[in-house]
């Protein structure tokens, strides 16, 4: 019998990544032995795969489609990317110009400028789910929290920026995927959704 694959229904969820976890189904076991995986927080269909990545210490918002081709639309260009972030020392309006217009970061060995985007302080701690593993000790310095949104996505590039600005990234939480946001989600919860609409 044959099936025709453009008219198979595809099925999408979002999750909120817990922290400790990779954005993956399978790994590598002899070098990510006993490392967490999304297929342990939901029995997802076969063929699901992570839009994008969030880094194994990252948390929020990440989407998981049956479809290939949305899957590459997300991960371009096109789509925004906001991202909550706990930094360490109080963040200078200085060092916030210096992320809205471009910072220089090593991507693979090479120096990098990042393109410009929107940034800026959020003048209260976010209410965001409790993370699995404590930041630090409050007796280790104040610390801060800014808005951050870009339209790229090279690695770890949200931390790179921060430090490069002289105030390290602490926690990071993607909260919004072009117009798709995490809402309320608790950490690990999955939301079935009927569609992208970034």
């Amino acid at each position: 019998m044959n099936i025709d694959l453009n008219k198979v229904k595809h099925q999408h969820f979002k999750l909120y990544k817990p922290y400790g976890y990779l954005s993956q189904f399978v790994t590598n076991q002899t070098t990510r032995k006993n490392k967490k995986m999304l297929g342990e927080l939901y029995p997802f269909p076969k063929n699901t795969m992570a839009i994008g990545r969030l880094d194994y210490d990252s948390e929020g918002l990440l989407l998981l489609t049956t479809d290939g081709k949305m899957s590459e639309f997300i991960r371009s260009s096109q789509v925004e990317k906001e991202y909550y972030v706990q930094v360490d020392g109080i963040i200078t309006d200085k060092a916030i110009i210096q992320l809205q217009k471009g910072v220089t970061i090593s991507i693979e060995g090479k120096n990098y400028l990042t393109k410009p985007c929107t940034a800026y302080i959020l003048s209260e701690i976010p209410k965001l789910p409790e993370r699995a593993k404590k930041i630090r000790d409050e007796r280790h310095g104040p610390t801060s929290w800014i808005s951050i949104s870009i339209q790229e996505g090279k690695f770890r590039q949200v931390r790179k920026m921060t430090a490069a600005v002289g105030f390290p990234t602490l926690r990071l939480v993607r909260i919004r995927i072009g117009s798709i946001h995490i809402n309320s989600m608790k950490s690990g919860e999955v939301i079935s959704i009927a569609s992208f609409t970034p």
